[in-house]
């Protein structure tokens, strides 16, 4: 190899991050020196996304340059406005204006972004977590809000996000000195939690009713205003703040790809983490889809995006070298849904099995969220690489 060539990642959430630092991992591995990793990120952060429904958002953001610098990967500012697969390139606007980066291997990362419907009022008068600065934003309107007699906060969406993000509600309410906190969580489906399966769900409901938290099921919503929202029947739910958690969709510039998409956007890979039909793409993450266990097609978490990454940087190394590449292979899958103050939930397998509930799924819950998926925040060179090895992770412990 007689010049530099580059490997560039889109994104830098859990995906993003684990795939520029396998990159270096390899490119140390292979000794392949003259190899640039770039990683292209709109902030200098990485974010604990998963913990954007918490009340205490102070530890949920890493910056990304105490992990890549000591590794060798540099850092870009900037938003990705398009890829172009035949000169391989990527446009970006930073700061200065537009601006292009060539690669000889990509890894699109750029995660997903909520669902928002468009449905009137919900732009303006609608609150969610997706992001740390809309995380930030509700619990700064929540504090707000008190001390008062009473408030009402509607959470739309019965999936893992809405019940973690109503389940934590009645503790920031009462902080923010609301005598009477109304919570209610709706969803469409019939009963609150039914995709975790049937055996979960009389324990979500359960850990709601101690909450205070009331469910309400078969709701469809029309339109949200600065006092509530309207469903699709009429009726009216009064309330001073809604927060939008229904769906996940990958990242819109999955659609500028020449390939076909599922039916979340999600890019087709294979189980190298290449683009099907692509010769120098990869995917990872949330904007990525193959079946992950040769059954089950990968989710939209850091379960999978995390391996992903791994092997996704690993292997577009590897690529670019003329080297076999790593299957991703994982038998395994786990749900661990956080419950508030009542405890969690940790169910395996496919069929979401109940093993651990309360406090006991609690202490689970808490080492997934403040240890196990953080990266290395010594500064250690060798203990960031050491991480980014492609391998797959047992699953997370299971206290009795």
């Amino acid at each position: 190899m007689t010049s530099a060539r580059r490997i560039l990642v889109l994104g830098g959430g859990f995906a993003g991050l684990w795939s520029a630092l396998a990159a270096a991992r390899a490119r140390e591995s292979f000794g392949a020196g003259q190899i640039e990793i770039v990683l292209l990120n709109d902030t200098p952060w990485h974010s604990i996304r998963v913990r954007n429904y918490e009340a205490d958002l102070s530890e949920t953001r890493v910056a990304l340059d105490e992990v890549l610098a000591p590794v060798g990967v540099r850092r870009v500012e900037g938003k990705v406005t398009g890829i172009d697969v035949a000169a391989r390139t990527v446009a970006y606007d930073d700061a200065e204006g537009p601006q292009t980066l060539g690669y000889d291997r990509l890894v699109f990362a750029l995660g997903s972004q909520l669902a928002r419907p468009n449905l009137p009022g919900l732009a303006e008068h609608g609150f969610d977590v997706d992001t740390y600065a809309a995380a930030m934003r509700l619990n700064a309107h929540i504090a707000g809000l008190g001390p008062r007699a009473a408030s009402t906060v509607l959470v739309v969406g019965g999936g893992l996000t809405g019940i973690e993000a109503a389940a934590e509600m009645p503790g920031k309410l009462q902080a923010a000195g609301v005598a009477a906190a109304h919570v209610v969580l709706a969803d469409h489906a019939p009963r609150i939690g039914s995709d975790m399966g049937e055996g979960a769900v009389p324990v979500i409901e359960e850990a709601l009713a101690a909450l205070g938290v009331e469910g309400r099921g078969g709701v469809s919503v029309a339109s949200v205003d600065a006092k509530g929202a309207t469903l699709a029947t009429g009726e009216r739910i009064e309330a001073e703040t809604v927060v939008w958690c229904a769906g996940m969709r990958a990242h819109p510039l999955t659609a500028t790809l020449p390939v076909a998409r599922d039916r979340l956007g999600r890019l087709p890979v294979d189980s190298f983490l290449k683009i099907e039909g692509l010769e120098a793409e990869f995917a990872a993450g949330d904007v990525a889809s193959f079946l992950i266990d040769g059954t089950h097609s990968c989710v939209m978490s850091c379960q999978h995006g995390r391996p992903m990454g791994r092997f996704a940087g690993h292997n577009a190394v590897c690529d670019l070298l003329g080297q076999p590449m790593l299957p991703l292979r994982i038998d395994w899958y786990t749900t661990i849904l956080d419950l508030g103050p009542w405890g969690a939930l940790y169910t395996e397998g496919w069929n979401r099995k109940v093993v651990s509930r309360g406090q006991t799924a609690k202490r689970t819950k808490e080492t997934i969220n403040r240890e196990r998926i953080y990266p290395p925040r010594t500064g250690g060179r060798q203990a960031i690489l050491d991480a980014a090895a492609p391998t797959v992770q047992t699953p997370p412990v299971r206290y009795e």
